[in-house]
């Protein structure tokens, strides 16, 4: 059984992984608005990603014997002015991500949740990953921001960069 303050913290968790699902499908549904169909295939991957993280989550909380909490997900933006702009609203999303996973660590930690702590470990080595791969495509986009012929590259070879599923392990 997890405390409340713990199950609490991991539903909220559940909330921020549903919204990152619901933010990068936003993004991809803009990428698809303004024809950039291979940015569009990435972030769905992005996306399903998330939603894989909040069925994690999910399956922990009722393994451990308790309740989940859906809360209502709030509407990201739907348009950015750039390519360039939205992946860089996606690398700092990541970084919250990751400050949320490291304070609910850190929480268990404090509760004595070992079990939950030990849990989270799967989610901090995540973060490590989504943050690098997210940075990468910023700092690409930076290169070729005043480069249509660059993006157009950029476009057409972002969706092969990640196999579909992205992460290997769920």
């Amino acid at each position: 059984m997890l405390s409340d303050t713990v199950l609490k913290a991991l539903n909220h968790q559940v909330n921020e992984e549903m919204y990152s699902w619901y933010a990068y499908t936003a993004m991809a549904n803009h990428f698809d608005h303004v024809a950039l169909k291979g940015f569009a295939a990435w972030m769905r991957t992005q996306a399903q990603e998330e939603l894989g993280h909040a069925n994690r989550l999910m399956d922990y909380i009722r393994d451990r014997g308790c309740a989940i909490d859906l809360q209502a997900i709030k509407a990201p933006p739907s348009a950015w002015d750039s390519p360039l702009a939205a992946i860089e609203a996606a690398y700092k999303h990541e970084c919250h991500i990751s400050k949320c996973i490291n304070d609910l660590a850190n929480l268990a930690s404090k509760e004595g949740d070992q079990t939950t702590h030990t849990f989270l470990h799967w989610f901090i080595n995540e973060q490590i990953e989504e943050e690098a791969l997210v940075d990468d495509v910023v700092q690409q986009l930076r290169y070729v921001q005043d480069s249509p012929s660059g993006l157009f590259m950029m476009d057409r070879d972002i969706a092969a960069s990640r196999p579909a599923g992205g992460e290997t392990a769920a």
